[in-house]
């Protein structure tokens, strides 16, 4: 009976983390990338960059290789580094996309 309970609680415990909130940085901004030949993108119709070190993650958070990014207007949450390159890319659900970003994200 003991180990029926312990099995339970364990498999209850594993249900919460499928459903997780991924956390944007406060200075996140969002926009509709289209991606190019590496390293080049375009955000919101304007041409940007990666950074040597960008990281892009996909819908469950896993990274994915910028060549293996195919379709446009993709929905992104994405950050800036200090020499005005992209370094990281969250892709968003549809369900993140219809949320808000914070006001003290601006372009």
């Amino acid at each position: 009976m003991l180990r029926l309970f312990a099995l339970l609680m364990a498999g209850l415990m594993s249900l919460s983390a499928l459903a997780f909130e991924r956390p944007f940085p406060a200075h996140a901004l969002r926009g509709k990338m289209t991606p190019g030949y590496f390293p080049d993108i375009s955000i919101d119709g304007k041409p940007r960059q990666l950074s040597p070190a960008a990281r892009i993650f996909n819908q469950d958070n896993m990274i994915e290789m910028p060549a293996a990014i195919r379709g446009s207007d993709i929905v992104v949450n994405y950050t800036v580094d200090m020499n005005g390159n992209i370094d990281r890319i969250w892709i968003l659900t549809p369900e993140e996309a219809a949320q808000k970003l914070p006001t003290s994200a601006a372009k």
